[in-house]
């Protein structure tokens, strides 16, 4: 039999937590295959929280109580999720609001996704039969919104709907991968750096429609200015995909700018200036690329000659796109004639860049396979 821990960070939760912990366990009929133990842990709630639980626990075996210094929602997970780990033998973690906004019913859709391959299971508000509550205020609407638009866009993964949702399903191998990763996020980045950590280890992600409510009782601890600070400067620190556009962009600075040089003063031919400009490009968005966007899966330099491999690989690959760079400038500039050379690079460089991106990552910095263990 399978363990899952459901993890529950708590601050002033008196009001909700004992109904909470009886409505997940109402579902183990449900789940026959796997026992499920609750961790609650409460950040030295003034409210007594701690106190509900002690006299939960004495009814309840599988009730356990973490107690914690109040320093965040993240910090409270990672204590959470290392005090499982040791102690509890999870194959899998639930991250679960304590406020009664989470459905514990939905728990057995959590475990079938598990049960068929999945490593990280999103309880989504945005994809179709999920929901956000209708009487949000307006602007809680827009941040909660815009911002799974900008981290989806900003990581380049739009096939998952919902980054901050606070209900989720991780197997512990990949929770064991990125926890001591997220121990220094605070607040509710840490739900998109756990997320992003464990895509970068080949985490399998799937997801589940939710309808999220709002509490009925308590008092909502989110700061909303704090949230998108945290959330946009995280999505802008580690996102290789907006690292790539940088470097891609200062690429074509450097191409543009030999190509000014080698047509406009040296007035080399147009194919040979976009010869050497492009390679030149090419190097440069070889060596950022490596050491800067995908740093995190960069080339082995311990394996012999690991990085001229690559590079020449890299050429290699971009070999036909540097052909289709020359002939569609020479093509446009025969045709339209040489005066617009640069309208033409850019409209070049708007389909070539996006198809280098996928190139690098589908044949030269390859995900990272991680060493799974439960």
């Amino acid at each position: 039999m399978r363990t899952a821990v459901i993890v529950i960070p708590t601050y002033n939760e008196a009001q909700n937590i004992q109904k909470l912990i009886e409505d997940i366990f109402e579902i183990k009929s449900q789940i026959p295959k796997w026992e499920l133990k609750v961790l609650v842990v409460d950040s030295n709630s003034p409210d007594n929280t701690s106190s509900i639980i002690k006299n939960v626990q004495k009814q309840n075996k599988n009730v356990y109580l973490l107690q914690t210094k109040k320093e965040g929602l993240g910090k409270a997970y990672v204590a959470g999720f290392k005090y499982s780990l040791k102690n509890l033998d999870p194959y899998v973690l639930f991250e679960m609001d304590a406020d009664l906004s989470h459905d514990p019913a939905k728990i057995p859709n959590f475990l079938n996704k598990i049960e068929n391959g999945a490593d990280f299971v999103i309880g989504t508000r945005y994809s179709k039969g999920g929901s956000i509550p209708k009487d949000w205020a307006y602007h809680r609407k827009l941040f909660s919104v815009l911002g799974n638009i900008v981290i989806r866009l900003g990581f380049a993964r739009l096939n998952i709907s919902d980054w901050t949702s606070g209900y989720r399903a991780i197997k512990s191998w990949v929770v064991k991968q990125s926890v001591d990763k997220v121990d220094k996020f605070s607040g509710y980045v840490f739900q998109v750096a756990t997320l992003d950590e464990a895509i970068k280890n080949n985490a399998k992600v799937a997801e589940i429609p939710i309808n999220f409510t709002d509490r009925i009782e308590g008092v909502s601890k989110i700061n909303s200015f704090q949230f998108i600070i945290q959330t946009l400067t995280y999505v802008f620190t580690h996102s290789s995909f907006i690292k790539y556009a940088i470097v891609g962009a200062t690429s074509a600075v450097i191409d543009f700018g030999l190509s000014f040089i080698f047509i406009e003063l040296w007035k080399f031919k147009i194919w040979i200036a976009t010869l050497m400009s492009v390679e030149s490009s090419i190097i440069y968005n070889f060596l950022m690329n490596n050491f800067w966007s995908f740093s995190y899966k960069k080339i082995d330099s311990k394996i012999k000659h690991a990085n001229l491999k690559g590079f020449l690989k890299f050429n290699f690959l971009q070999s036909f796109l540097l052909l289709a760079h020359v002939t569609g400038l020479t093509i446009l500039t025969n045709i339209y004639g040489q005066r617009w050379w640069y309208i033409y690079k850019i409209l070049l460089l708007s389909i070539i860049i996006p198809l280098s991106y996928f190139l690098y990552n589908k044949f030269i910095w390859k995900n990272k396979k991680a060493e799974i263990s439960n």
